[in-house]
C-alpha cells in the first residue's frame, strides 16, 4: 500500500490516493463502515468480490469501478492477485467530479465505463502503463484536476449545511438548517441527496458514528459516556448505530 496526500488544488475534493498491489496468494477479507469517502478504483489486475451489508456471492466481482455513499458496512474480498491505484473524493468534491447526482452512485458500485466513459477507459491504460507510482499518481491528479476545471460548483446553501454537520459532530438539527436556509425539510433533502447520494440526517448518523469509533480507540469500554459526547440518546442507540453502520456491536469492534 502507497499514499499520497493530494496537491494542494485538489484539497477539499480528494483526500488521499493510494496504489495498492497483492504480492502474496491467499484469500483476503475486509471490513470497511460506514463512512463519507467515495472511492474511484482503477483496477490493472484481479477483481475484487465486494457486497454492500453482506458476504459478496459469485456475481459480486468489481475491477474498475465508482461507488458512492453507503450507510452501512462493506465487506470486501481478494485473491492475491490485486493491482490498483484508488482516489478517495469527499462527497461534495465526488459531485463535481463525476458530474452527475450522486444518487445515481448511493448504495451501489458502477463500473468505470457506465460513470467515466471514453475518458475512463483511456485513464486506466495510461495508468497500467506507467512505470511506477509516481508516475501513476501524477497522471490521475492531473486527470482528476482537468474535469474539475469544467464542473459546476456546489451551490453554496449546500455547502454550508454540510459544512455546520461536519463541524458539529453529526449533532445539528436538520429542521433548524432548512429554517436557517428558507428551504422545506423536504427540499433540502432532495438537494442533500443530488450532491451526497444521502439525506442530511443520513450523513449525520454516519458523522456521529465515525466520530464515536474515534473515540472508542481512545476510551476503550467507556461507551456509555462515548455515547452522550456523541450526541446519542443513550448507550442503547449507539448500540443500534454501531450494528447498522458497522455491522457490528461495539464490544466487538473494541475487541479487534
Amino acid at each position: 500500500m502507497v499514499r499520497r496526500t493530494p496537491t494542494a488544488s485538489l484539497q477539499g475534493i480528494v483526500t488521499d490516493i493510494c496504489g495498492y498491489r497483492e504480492i502474496c496468494p491467499g484469500h483476503f477479507r475486509m471490513v470497511e463502515y460506514a463512512s463519507l469517502t467515495v472511492p474511484l478504483v482503477i483496477s490493472f489486475a484481479e477483481a475484487f468480490a465486494i457486497g454492500l451489508g453482506k458476504a459478496p456471492g459469485d456475481n459480486d466481482r468489481f475491477a474498475s469501478f465508482a461507488a458512492g455513499l453507503f450507510a452501512g458496512p462493506v465487506m470486501i474480498e481478494s485473491f492475491g492477485r490485486a493491482c490498483c491505484v484508488q482516489v478517495n473524493f469527499t462527497p461534495l468534491g465526488a459531485r463535481r467530479f463525476f458530474g452527475q447526482p450522486m444518487s445515481e452512485l448511493a448504495d451501489r458500485m458502477v463500473v468505470l465505463d457506465d460513470v467515466l466513459g471514453r475518458e475512463g477507459i483511456a485513464l486506466r491504460e495510461r495508468l497500467g502503463n506507467a512505470a511506477d507510482w509516481d508516475s501513476r499518481f501524477a497522471i490521475v491528479q492531473a486527470f482528476v484536476a482537468a474535469r474539475l476545471a469544467d464542473a459546476r460548483v456546489i451551490p453554496l446553501e449546500i455547502a454550508w449545511a454540510y459544512d455546520r454537520i461536519i463541524l458539529s459532530g453529526g449533532r445539528t438539527r436538520i429542521a433548524w438548517l432548512a429554517e436557517e436556509l428558507g428551504w422545506s425539510r423536504k427540499h433540502l433533502t432532495g438537494k442533500f441527496t443530488d450532491a451526497t447520494g444521502i439525506g442530511p440526517k443520513t450523513l449525520s448518523r454516519i458523522v456521529r458514528f465515525n466520530q464515536a469509533l474515534g473515540l472508542s480507540r481512545r476510551e476503550a469500554g467507556d461507551w456509555a459516556g462515548i455515547a452522550a459526547d456523541c450526541g446519542y440518546a443513550d448507550q442503547a442507540h449507539l448500540v443500534r448505530e454501531f450494528r447498522d453502520l458497522a455491522g457490528e456491536t461495539p464490544t466487538a469492534l473494541g475487541q479487534r
